[in-house]
């Protein structure tokens, strides 16, 4: 009997095994191939017809020409270093990582000014109470009260806020007064009453809400003489303006340098625009520490009652959103980039609506703030970004490996490599069909031509595009990481622009309230006078809601969000994460300030 060596019968199994990979290989690489032809075919099909409806989804065409470096803001002394970033850069430290800052943010460090300001370590007086029989001789220095009288609980909260003068809760979060605590003038309060009130019905003259919380809390302690009280400040860290003010001085050439700077008419950064993830982008701390210390000095101004410094300040803030605009061309514009405009614009209008709810505007600065305020647009700002959004993403997709394109900023893994090797080059080009066609459907609710936003269309697009996005696959993976969410945004960019809106008509409403000591019936008799064109309401594009009230105040308003007139209801509530929930009610100009 013949037996097949076993050598033989081994190299017939690894044969098979070899034929077996070989085939298996094969047959991979057949459908490696067949996806990578796949992809490929639907992304040049859906690009063909994007662009055929408008969309440009060639990165090439959004990096910025070349400006002449004389013209050119980020060109002027110090701009550059202040104020541009390269490719986004994280520095690792062993626990953390951090961004680093320049001299101008270290400079102005608020925590520096925290430990600087040393708060009264003992309690200021701010009222002198003085208890007397009914029809006594009060004095003509003091101020009268009746203790049977109703309205004295709110007489005594005036005399106590007339002491410790105006206050403002400034952009960093602290908090403003016109003048230092030690300079108040006790109140002096003469108490009538048929008995000599106990210290609990005293005290019960000056609740909690008398001052601001801000400020600090009252107490009322017995005086040094019989039937006598002293109402007692004790203080939170604030700071007076003129405090604020010369620490904040440090700065002022600074400024001084910003301001010739913009000047000039372009701002262009330098540096390589060919791939999206490392173009140049504007230093955002810097932005906002510059444009919070601004808003805090023109705030300390009215304080003061200089309005024409405030207006100085303000109009620094204003132009300071160039930088983030990229002029000439606002190419490319990220959206990041676009919100951070969006926000400064609206810090800016809080600080004019701060000294329009104060009457601390004058008619020369109020002419001012409108002409600055009706170049205020940042909606077409954030098309852009929605617009070029695409075009960035696939570009970075198609240049760089998964696993880069999924860590930019951070430290790839091990898995993160292997499955990025694994990974057919068609589910980049699937994912890049997904990111172009869902990245459309917000651009729906914009209308530039007419200055107009429609909440629904930006809403039913969040819809499709957080259903297409609810079933996963490997076609959806660049685009459920990439795609923000637009709504918050929108909301954001609308509300802002609404209050722009709202305050240009505001200035001319103030102005007209100062020549005619009233302000009017309708809007109409602003024009062209005192504005020369009403701002329409940026929901739906019909006029701005004004009424005069009763009190000879008025109210104005957006119908908001949800597209309804509430009759001028502002039910706006803080989200649990912090933010603002805008979607209900009216979008109210708040005049007076409480």
């Amino acid at each position: 009997m013949n037996e097949t060596p076993k050598s033989k019968r081994g190299w017939r199994i690894l044969r098979r095994i070899l034929i077996g990979l070989a085939m298996l290989a094969t047959l991979v690489a057949v459908l490696y191939a067949e996806e990578d032809w796949r992809g490929k075919r639907a992304w040049e099909k859906c690009k063909a017809e994007l662009e055929a409806k408008g969309a440009v989804l060639d990165w090439d065409k959004f990096i910025p020409p070349p400006v002449p470096d004389d013209q050119n803001f980020f060109k002027a002394p110090k701009m550059e270093d202040w104020f541009q970033r390269d490719a986004p850069k994280i520095t690792r430290t062993p626990t953390t990582f951090v961004l680093s800052t320049n001299e101008l943010t270290r400079d102005l460090d608020f925590g520096k000014l925290m430990a600087l300001h040393q708060p009264p370590q003992t309690p200021v007086t701010v009222a002198e109470l003085v208890i007397e029989p009914m029809a006594a001789n009060a004095g003509e220095t003091n101020v009268v009260l009746r203790f049977d009288d109703p309205a004295a609980r709110k007489r005594a909260a005036e005399l106590i806020r007339q002491a410790t003068g105006p206050g403002v809760n400034g952009a960093q979060g602290f908090y403003f007064i016109a003048k230092p605590l030690n300079q108040i003038l006790p109140a002096r309060i003469v108490l009538q009453a048929d008995k000599s009130p106990s210290l609990e019905e005293v005290a019960a003259l000056f609740p909690a809400d008398t001052i601001s919380t801000n400020v600090g809390s009252l107490r009322v302690k017995p005086g040094d003489e019989a039937n006598s009280f002293r109402i007692l400040l004790a203080p939170h860290p604030v700071y007076s303006a003129e405090e604020f003010l010369q620490w904040s001085d440090q700065a002022a050439p600074d400024f001084d340098l910003i301001r010739e700077a913009l000047k000039r008419p372009f701002a262009r950064m330098d540096g390589d625009y060919s791939k999206p993830y490392g173009q140049p982008i504007p230093n955002f701390i810097e932005v906002r520490v510059v444009a919070q210390t601004l808003a805090s000095r023109a705030q300390c101004y009215l304080l003061l009652g200089q309005p024409d410094k405030a207006l100085r300040e303000l109009t620094l803030l204003h132009d300071l959103c160039r930088l983030l605009e990229a002029a000439p061309t606002g190419k490319p514009m990220t959206l990041v980039s676009a919100m951070i405009d969006v926000a400064v614009e609206g810090l800016y209008v809080n600080m004019v609506a701060d000294g329009l709810q104060r009457n601390g505007w004058q008619g020369p600065q109020l002419i001012a703030l409108q002409e600055q305020l009706k170049g205020i647009n940042p909606a077409p700002f954030v098309f852009e970004a929605y617009r070029e959004s695409p075009a960035r993403i696939c570009r970075s997709a198609e240049l760089l490996p998964l696993y880069q394109f999924m860590n930019i900023g951070g430290t790839p893994k091990w898995p993160d490599k292997i499955c990025s090797w694994l990974w057919p080059s068609g589910w980049t080009y699937q994912n890049m069909v997904n990111v172009a066609v869902l990245e459309q459907k917000p651009l729906e609710g914009f209308d530039l031509a007419n200055d107009t936003v429609a909440p629904r269309k930006f809403e039913e697009a969040n819809r499709e595009i957080n259903s297409f996005l609810g079933h996963q696959s490997p076609y959806k993976l660049v685009a459920a990481i990439t795609i923000p969410n637009f709504t918050k945004a929108e909301q954001a960019t609308a509300h802002n622009q609404t209050l722009v809106n709202e305050a240009q008509i505001v200035c001319a409403l103030e102005r007209y309230r100062l020549a005619h000591g009233e302000f009017p019936v309708t809007l109409d008799a602003l024009v062209p006078q005192f504005i020369e064109k009403l701002p329409h309401d940026l929901i739906g594009g019909q006029p701005l809601i004004y009424r005069r009230t009763n009190d000879g105040k008025f109210l104005l308003y957006s119908i908001g969000w949800n597209e309804t007139d509430d009759g001028g209801q502002d039910v706006s509530s803080k989200t649990p994460n912090g933010g603002i929930d805008f979607t209900k009610g009216d979008w109210v100009w708040q005049y007076p300030v409480k």
